[in-house]
């Protein structure tokens, strides 16, 4: 049984670090890196006794401010050359004489390793404490395709049998220095192992030893880390700009851990998701959505549903996630920490908002794109209108195209939401203009080669506004009329609700347009002084504030310090 056997932790940490010097005290995010084992190792209901062997009165200071106790050891032990057997063997008999009893389990925890987790030091002390291991050491997966050299030979050869992926290799393990457990009568001079071996495997993350800077950097950036709750969905009504927005918000949070949270009803956002490989967990509409943001803990949820009401944002809340809102005009807007909407320019007097082009995050595509180059004849149409297109827009407006007498090139994209993608493929196969296409990885591409675009008056706006392409924009529904970025000051030609609009004026603007190459350079001009490549640095520049705002509320409420930062 575990409870019967007497633990002790000795975390080594001497002054004179030569890689990084006063590495033991300097900070790491936001604690002393000696301070993150001892606060991990004094929370396990296994240890009896933590005891820090120092030859610093800094450190000493610092491990008694941690709750840790604290052995000076003899200057021969505080030599660069040293190993740590003596050390450790000079601090459990020091230990013992004062208790005047033998502990059972011995367990080195290195400083340098302040990624360990209190649930891998737990099963550590499991599994020495209920097995036939004598000793347990902390190891994680180094396989790899490497090479050994031959002094006599001078020459290298494979230290493998076959060139295989790294995930087909027979497993490799590497020592990490976090953890070495020993049963005390294997504890000596000399070593701290016995004959039975057991290896405990840890992740990536968990594998860190600082030894340089280098080191202090991958450490700093996974501690600072948050975790992050993306909520979103995609359907025929409210198309699939949401999701996208936050496939393109996840994939510039590489520093942090992004979840991705959807409807399991709502199985168009699921499919977009999963075809960009980002994680994602599921709830059934409203009945488990809290308990499941719950189960992910997280510092941070984003919410891209557009309206959000009282009750579900007050939730939140009351569980003390950083809050951030995208295209909320709802209820719950008020209990945000931040909202952000680029397609709304209001202030409705709600705290925190920030509204406008400047807070639109382009697509990763747009931003290698330049400006379209104006030309005096138009090759190229191209007619794009959204993720489901629910008022069938598309093929409204390639009709009135066609009926123009336009018989030039015509590229017609389907969103991932379209109902009849066969039923309009059926129809214009015949029409050698016409090339429609879907599931188009590159739109920049041909966003760029288009001399004309049509398209609703969504988020597709600023991807074309970015590529200076005179465009023509047909509103989806009411809310898409609010949206006053689609304007001639802007360089669009809007033609309001696209389901009020005749064939008549598609084809009186369209050739208007086709024939007046002073407005087409004049709609493309008003789209250049437009900065569009800026707004996710807009957004993180306002959050870091924010977020750092909030932390500070928290440190003055319960008189706790936290340096992290997004």
């Amino acid at each position: 049984m575990i409870e019967n056997k007497q633990v002790l932790v000795v975390i080594p940490a001497r002054g004179g670090s030569k890689s990084i010097p006063g590495k033991n005290i300097r900070f790491l995010a936001d604690k002393p890196l000696v301070a993150h084992v001892i606060s991990t190792v004094k929370q396990s209901k296994y240890v009896d006794k933590v005891v820090v062997s120092t030859d610093d009165t800094k450190i000493q200071f610092i491990a008694s401010k941690y709750g840790a106790s604290t052995l000076f050891r003899s200057s021969e032990l505080a030599r660069d050359d040293v190993p740590l057997d003596p050390v450790i063997y000079d601090a459990v008999v020091r230990e013992e004489k004062m208790l005047m009893d033998t502990f059972d389990l011995v367990f080195t925890i290195q400083p340098t390793s302040p990624l360990l987790k209190l649930s891998t030091l737990n099963h550590a002390i499991e599994q020495l404490a209920t097995n036939d291991f004598d000793t347990i050491i902390s190891v994680v997966d180094d396989r790899a395709l490497t090479w050994g050299y031959d002094e006599s030979k001078d020459s290298f050869y494979p230290l493998y049998n076959e060139r295989l992926n790294r995930q087909y290799l027979p497993k490799t393990y590497k020592e990490t220095g976090a953890i070495l457990g020993t049963k005390r009568n294997y504890v000596t001079e000399n070593s701290r192992i016995g004959e039975n071996i057991g290896l405990i495997e840890v992740s990536k993350d968990e594998s860190v030893d600082i030894d340089n800077y280098e080191d202090w950097w991958v450490a700093e950036k996974i501690l600072n880390r948050k975790r992050i709750i993306l909520k979103t969905d995609a359907t025929n009504i409210i198309g699939t700009g949401h999701v996208y927005r936050c496939l393109s918000l996840a994939s510039k949070l590489t520093n942090h851990e992004v979840m991705f949270l959807l409807d399991e009803n709502k199985p168009l956002g699921i499919e977009i998701v999963s075809s960009h490989n980002y994680k994602y967990i599921t709830h059934n509409g409203n009945d488990d959505l809290i308990e499941k943001i719950i189960s992910y803990n997280p510092d941070i949820v984003i919410n891209d549903i557009l309206d959000t009401d009282e009750n579900y944002m007050l939730q939140l809340k009351d569980l003390d996630y950083f809050l951030i809102n995208f295209e909320d005009l709802g209820p719950g807007t008020k209990y945000a920490d931040v909202v952000f909407d680029a397609l709304y320019e209001h202030n409705d007097n709600i705290p925190n908002l920030y509204a406008g082009p400047d807070y639109y995050m382009l697509r990763g595509e747009f931003y290698y794109q330049s400006f379209k180059f104006i030309q005096e004849e138009v090759g190229e149409v191209l007619l794009t209108f959204g993720g489901t297109d629910p008022n069938n827009l598309t093929e409204k407006t390639l009709k009135a195209i066609l009926d123009s007498g336009y018989n030039k090139s015509i590229t017609v994209i389907l969103g991932l939401g379209y109902s009849d993608k066969e039923g309009i493929k059926s129809k214009y196969d015949g029409n050698i203009n016409v090339r429609i296409l879907e599931n188009v990885k590159n739109m920049s591409e041909y966003m760029a080669k288009a001399d004309i675009i049509f398209t609703s008056a969504g988020r597709t706006m600023y991807e074309v506004a970015s590529l200076a392409v005179p465009c023509i924009c047909l509103c989806q529904n009411e809310r898409e009329l609010t949206h006053k970025f689609g304007s001639r000051e802007n360089g669009f030609i809007n033609l309001g609700l696209g389901s009020n609009v005749s064939e008549d004026e598609i084809i009186d603007t369209f050739i208007e347009l086709l024939n007046n190459f002073e407005l087409r350079e004049e709609l493309a001009e008003s789209m250049r002084k437009i900065d569009l490549k800026h707004g996710y640095e807009n957004i993180m520049n306002i959050l870091r504030i924010k977020y750092r705002q909030n932390m500070r509320k928290k440190e003055l409420k319960t008189g706790q310090l936290d340096f992290s930062e997004l």
